[in-house]
C-alpha cells in the first residue's frame, strides 16, 4: 500500500494471506504477479494481489455478473488463515550533480574490467561517488555524465557534467556549505580528477543531463602527427572546413560492447596549430558522439571522410583532451574552480 503523500521518507507496506493471493490470477492469465522489481511496482497502482489496476479495471468492465459471481461467490468465505505484513522503509533518492576534469591519461571513468581482472586502481566514479556515499550514508549509487572519455584523455575547462543518484540515503545535505565541503574532501583526496559546482539538484532537473545529449557540441585538443612534412600554410586548409558531414561506422575498439552501425556526425569546425614538420596542434569543435580518434586515423577507412583524406597523408592522434562540454548543466557556483593542466 502506497499512500498519495510526498516525502523523502518512504513505507512500504504489504498485506498478503496466502489462501486469498491467488484470487486475481485469472485477471492476468499472461503474466505473473509481481514480476517486476520493488522500485517499479512502487510506481503503479495496484491492487492488493499485486496485478496493475488498469488490468483489474479492463476485465472487470468486460466481465457479466454471472462471471463475476462464478469467481467471487457472496458472501465470500471466511479465511483460515493468519495475513502476514511486510514493511518495507526507505528513504527517497538524493540527486547531486556537478563537473569534473580528469588529468589522468591512466584513469578510467568507471571500474574497467576485462575478463574479471581489474585494469585500472581508481576511476573518476569512485573517487567522486564513494566519498558521498560515506557522507550520506547511502546504501548504494548510480553514477551518470554527460558522454565519457577514453582511459588516456584528459578532460578540462569547465569540465563534464555529472550526476549521483543516492539510493536510501540516512543522512541529509542541509545547506550548501556542507555540499562544498564535500566537493573539498574529493578534491583533498586525489590529483587525478577535481569536481566542480558541487551542488544538490531536483529529479526534475536531472533530466537536462540527457536531453542535452542531443544538442550539445563539444571542443578538443589533439597532438596530430603527419607522414610528411607539413608547413602551417598547408595545415591552414583545415579552417576552410566548415560543418562538414562524417560517417563513422562502429570503432573497432568499442564492437565489443556496441552494435555495428554507421553514426552520422558534424565537425563544425578546425583550426591547426604547427608545432614541427610532422607534429601539429588540432581544435576542433564536433557534434556529440563523434569519435575523434577514428575521425583523424580513419580506424582502416570504417570513418570518412578522415583527416587524413582531408591533408591528404597518412596521420595519427598522440594525444587527446577534451576541451569542454558544451553543456550549461548544472549551474555555475562561486566556489566552482576550474584549473587546467
Amino acid at each position: 500500500m502506497i499512500l498519495p503523500f510526498q516525502s523523502p521518507f518512504e513505507i512500504a507496506l504489504s498485506i498478503n494471506n496466502s489462501a486469498t493471493s491467488k484470487e486475481c490470477d485469472f485477471l492476468n492469465p499472461g503474466g505473473s504477479r509481481n514480476s517486476e522489481p520493488p522500485s517499479k511496482r512502487r510506481k503503479k497502482a495496484q491492487n492488493y494481489d499485486g496485478v496493475p489496476r488498469t488490468i483489474v479495471n479492463k476485465k472487470l468492465s468486460d466481465m457479466s455478473a454471472d462471471e463475476l459471481e462464478r469467481h467471487y461467490p457472496w458472501p465470500p468465505s471466511t479465511p483460515t488463515t493468519m495475513c502476514t505484513v511486510t514493511i518495507a522503509m526507505n528513504y527517497a533518492p538524493v540527486f547531486v550533480a556537478g563537473r569534473y576534469n580528469k588529468y589522468s591519461r591512466t584513469l578510467s571513468q568507471t571500474p574497467w574490467f576485462i575478463n574479471g581482472e581489474r585494469k585500472t586502481p581508481h576511476s573518476v566514479e569512485e573517487y567522486i561517488c564513494l566519498p558521498i556515499k560515506k557522507h550520506l550514508k547511502a546504501k548504494d549509487y548510480k553514477f551518470s555524465s554527460s558522454g565519457r572519455e577514453d582511459v588516456d584523455v584528459k578532460t578540462l575547462g569547465r569540465g563534464r557534467p555529472f550526476l549521483v543518484e543516492l539510493l536510501d540515503p540516512h543522512r541529509a545535505l542541509q545547506v550548501q556549505q556542507e555540499i562544498t565541503k564535500l566537493q573539498e574532501l574529493i578534491n583533498s583526496e586525489t590529483v587525478e580528477i577535481s569536481v566542480n559546482d558541487l551542488q544538490m539538484v531536483t529529479k526534475e532537473e536531472t533530466k537536462m543531463l540527457k536531453e542535452g545529449e542531443i544538442a550539445k557540441t563539444k571542443s578538443y585538443k589533439a597532438k596530430i602527427w603527419v607522414a610528411e612534412a607539413k608547413t602551417q600554410e598547408d595545415l591552414n586548409i583545415l579552417e576552410t572546413f566548415k560543418d562538414i558531414t562524417i560517417y563513422q561506422k562502429t570503432p573497432i575498439r568499442v564492437l565489443h560492447r556496441r552494435n555495428l552501425a554507421t553514426r552520422e556526425r558534424v565537425i563544425h569546425s578546425m583550426e591547426a596549430q604547427y608545432i614541427d614538420d610532422h607534429h601539429f596542434e588540432l581544435s576542433l569543435s564536433t557534434q556529440a558522439g563523434t569519435y575523434i580518434k577514428e575521425f583523424v586515423h580513419s580506424d582502416f577507412g570504417r570513418t570518412e571522410p578522415n583527416l587524413g583524406q582531408l591533408l591528404q597523408c597518412n596521420v595519427d592522434i598522440l594525444e587527446l583532451d577534451v576541451a569542454s562540454v558544451d553543456l550549461d548543466w548544472p549551474k555555475k557556483l562561486e566556489t566552482g574552480t576550474n584549473i587546467d593542466t
